[in-house]
């Protein structure tokens, strides 16, 4: 059965980064995956997406149709609001408690809602993850990309992939060991979170 997951954030953010590891680790595992990426002027704090597909099975579109992603993962509040058509009745959000005004916003297209979106969010059940402020913590804000990642990977169900494994192969050998306490803490985060839920 193929699974989708949808992570969408604002332009320089290290959403894509996040995708490829993510990509990697299923393909690794002997996943069939398909990945697509959509860059909306996302040099300049536009919108971005990145659509990830994996099956046991063959996987034949990169695409996820609306009502279809099994998660989404959103690294700024207002852009889990923008994609949410794409996610199933039953599907589950992940969202970076942090908010970044896109172009959209700066330019006034859009009006940055925070109570709405916050209401919104809690209707959902989404969990809300303060991934910016983790991040901070362990000395590096970049590292926010994959304290979300981490989160995804638990919600997902998928701890059985070497993801320490994945990250060191794939980042700058000077960030590895921040990038794997990253990743761990992004896995507790959902943990906690289940945990004061149950």
């Amino acid at each position: 059965m193929t699974k989708s997951i949808m992570l969408v954030g604002v332009g320089g953010q290290g959403t894509i980064l996040a995708s490829k590891l993510l990509t990697i680790g299923l393909m690794e595992a002997g996943y069939d995956v398909k990945m697509s990426e959509i860059h909306g002027m996302s040099q300049r704090g536009g919108s971005v997406s990145s659509q990830v597909r994996y099956s046991e099975d063959n996987v034949y579109s990169p695409v996820i149709e609306i009502g279809g992603a099994d998660m989404i993962v959103s690294f700024e509040k207002m852009e889990a609001l923008r994609y949410l058509k794409y996610l199933k009745p039953e599907g589950k959000v992940v969202v970076n408690n942090y908010r970044l005004n896109s172009v959209s916003t700066l330019v006034g297209k859009f009006e940055y809602k925070e109570e709405e979106i916050d209401s919104e969010l809690k209707r959902l059940n989404a969990k809300i993850i303060d991934a910016a402020k983790k991040a901070e913590e362990l000395g590096n804000a970049k590292v926010m990309n994959v304290i979300l990642l981490g989160s995804l990977v638990k919600s997902m169900k998928l701890e059985k992939i070497d993801w320490e494994d994945i990250i060191r192969k794939n980042v700058k050998e000077k960030f590895i060991d921040l990038n794997i306490k990253a990743f761990r803490v992004g896995m507790d985060l959902v943990e906690e979170i289940s945990k004061a839920t149950v």
